[in-house]
């Protein structure tokens, strides 16, 4: 869609950057000490866009956030984490109402105008009493200030993950800004993840829908931390209009906010994958040459989920092997004699066969906190980009012990 590098800008701030937003995160009791419970809300009606898992079982939020996005508005959103509220039946679907209808009195809006979300472990009951009390204290607490809500989504999450950008509609400012979770069951189509933008552009619904879908197309859709897709991956978009330009339909206008969207939205997929659960590196694969750009992307994401390529990448080794083994069972068409493959700016592999003299470079190229892993195949116009990270001993602590 887009072609060139169009205006925008980082700006300071997250999910309360753009014009009419107010966020809370409170401590309602789901977690032991920690914030569990954030409420984000447009001062206006917004329409609303959302892009969710595929993973045939979907977590009841998810099936409730469908049925708003296809009405095409919204004014708010309340997430609680500690409690993915997935795969409890009835009972989960009844809570997941209970959290839009409490929001919604504690508001004076419409429960039909609520999105709700939910993040923690699957096959647990919600603890509604929490809830019940938690809602209207977050409803009490907004403020400008997103961070508490960013705090309040994370579940093994080392830090918050936050981002805004600037853009021109119509020669007016308008800003976009996000917050989102995910460090474990990290995986294209969607990442384990839920990420709520924003924005003070006016967007009719359907427009911010393609929006979005580009958008995660260029972001969530390109990381894996460990090949696992969840049943509660959700991207939600308000847009409220409020910066008072005009509506985003087309043009050049629709370029530069799409571009501003998925600048905001790889910020955050990026910064999921950099805090991969035990992950040391970030590390971007980058696949060029290939016969076109589907087999660029077998290739980069057979790359980047090699549980072989992800330990080497942990331990700093530069074992340029499994990088080519998995290229040559991605799938995608490959003459061994042309594959080239660079561990940073130090070249591993030319014409299918190891440089000599490179280990110790290379192995310094890898110990940087950020990777950069490049392959071309030599046949073709293909590219794909994809980010992934480390693998190690932690990630291994940390889901033995999930639930306990």
């Amino acid at each position: 869609m887009l072609t060139e590098p169009l205006s925008w800008q980082r700006t300071s701030g997250g999910v309360t950057a753009p014009r009419g937003y107010l966020a809370a995160g409170v401590h309602c009791g789901i977690k032991q000490r920690k914030p569990d419970l954030a409420l984000l809300v447009s001062e206006s009606l917004a329409t609303v866009a959302g892009v969710f898992t595929t993973n045939r079982i979907k977590a009841a939020p998810v099936r409730w956030c469908q049925e708003v996005v296809r009405r095409g508005v919204a004014r708010a959103v309340v997430v609680n984490s500690g409690n993915a509220n997935a795969c409890t039946g009835d009972r989960g679907w009844q809570d997941a109402r209970e959290m839009a209808e409490r929001t919604a009195q504690a508001l004076g809006i419409p429960a039909e105008q609520v999105l709700v979300a939910s993040t923690g472990v699957i096959g647990v009951p919600l603890p509604m009493e929490a809830l019940r009390r938690g809602i209207p204290l977050a409803a009490r607490s907004l403020s400008r200030s997103g961070e508490q809500a960013a705090e309040a989504i994370l579940t093994t999450d080392a830090f918050p993950k936050t981002s805004a950008a600037v853009t021109t509609v119509g020669g007016v400012q308008v800003t976009v800004g996000g917050m989102a979770k995910g460090a474990g069951m990290i995986h294209p189509r969607l990442a384990t993840t839920l990420c709520f933008l924003t924005t003070d552009a006016a967007v009719p619904a359907p427009v911010l829908q393609r929006a979005l879908e580009h958008a995660v197309g260029e972001s969530f859709n390109r990381i894996t931390v460990d090949g696992d897709t969840s049943t509660n991956d959700s991207v939600l978009v308000l847009a409220n209009g409020q910066a008072g330009a005009p509506p985003v339909e087309g043009g050049p206008d629709l370029e530069r906010f799409t571009e501003a969207l998925t600048a905001v939205a790889q910020d955050l997929a990026r910064m999921v994958v950099r805090d991969g659960e035990g992950a040391q590196r970030l590390v971007e694969v980058v696949v060029e040459g290939a016969r076109d750009p589907a087999d660029a992307e077998r290739a980069a994401f057979a790359v980047a989920t090699s549980l072989l390529v992800k330990t080497m990448l942990h331990g700093g080794e530069p074992n340029w092997g499994r990088v080519v083994a998995a290229v040559g069972y991605s799938g995608a068409e490959v003459d061994e004699q042309r594959v080239a493959v660079w561990f940073g700016d130090v070249q591993v592999v030319r014409g299918g066969v190891g440089v000599e003299g490179v280990f110790d470079l290379a192995a310094q190229a890898l110990r940087r906190p950020e990777v950069l892993l490049r392959v071309d195949l030599g046949l073709g116009p293909g590219r794909a980009r994809v980010w992934t990270c480390d693998l190690g001993e932690e990630y291994v602590r940390i889901n033995g012990s999930y639930i306990t």
